[in-house]
């Protein structure tokens, strides 16, 4: 199975929420999760941006294996720069359709 969650609120608790529920699939003890992603845009950016109290968080679970996405857009909208971002997210161009790409790819959405 693979999942990918959607951060889109500028809400501590929910991007909190969102963080968690990566690291619980990530210790699903039966191994059914094969892949989980993490697609951020709008006032969620501030969950991967440096310097955030969750930059620690956001780092572990790059090291085990989640994958960290982006959208291009925001970080123009917000005017930010990749070097703003922890090291190891990825953008994308467009958070929205990458979302929609996962989703075609088998991942199942979860939003916090």
């Amino acid at each position: 199975m693979k999942t990918v969650i959607h951060v889109v609120s500028g809400d501590g608790a929910e991007q909190e929420t969102s963080l968690a529920i990566a690291r619980n699939l990530l210790d699903e003890e039966t191994g059914s999760i094969d892949d989980v992603a993490v697609v951020v845009q709008a006032d969620g950016i501030k969950a991967i941006k440096t310097g955030q109290e969750s930059e620690e968080q956001v780092r572990a679970l790059l090291d085990d294996g989640v994958s960290f996405k982006a959208c291009s857009n925001t970080l123009d909208m917000m005017d930010l720069d990749e070097s703003d971002l922890v090291a190891g997210v990825e953008t994308v161009p467009e958070g929205a359709v990458e979302v929609t790409r996962l989703e075609t790819e088998g991942y199942a959405y979860i939003r916090p």
